[in-house]
């Protein structure tokens, strides 16, 4: 698998690199967790701040455009949707928890 960035730009007010890319493959398309696990060691960039929003196949090729977002800080990657986060397996079963917990809350009080 092989990743082009195709264009990189700079967004100050949301704290974040937003990046489109091409993913070659020679097989099946990769899942989502295996083109952020290649995006995170060719941009250098951290994990858990690493958010793949896109990947659109292109068809009857062996490649795949894709956006991706790559945050300054925890605090600035709060602004992401949680099913986003959820499917770049960065929402983890505490804020799961804690996320029912609240709901729960809320419903009980209301």
């Amino acid at each position: 698998m092989e990743i082009e960035i195709l264009s990189e730009r700079e967004n100050p007010l949301l704290e974040r690199k937003e990046i489109n890319f091409r993913v070659s493959f020679e097989k099946t398309t990769p899942n989502i967790n295996e083109v952020r696990s290649k995006l995170i060691e060719v941009l250098k960039s951290d994990k858990s701040l690493t958010v793949v929003d896109t990947i659109n196949q292109e068809f009857g090729r062996h490649s795949a455009q894709g956006y991706v977002k790559v945050y300054a800080s925890k605090k600035a990657a709060e602004v992401e949707p949680k099913h986003k986060m959820k499917k770049n397996s960065l929402f983890t079963e505490e804020k799961d928890k804690a996320a029912a917990k609240e709901t729960t809350e809320v419903k009980e009080s209301g």
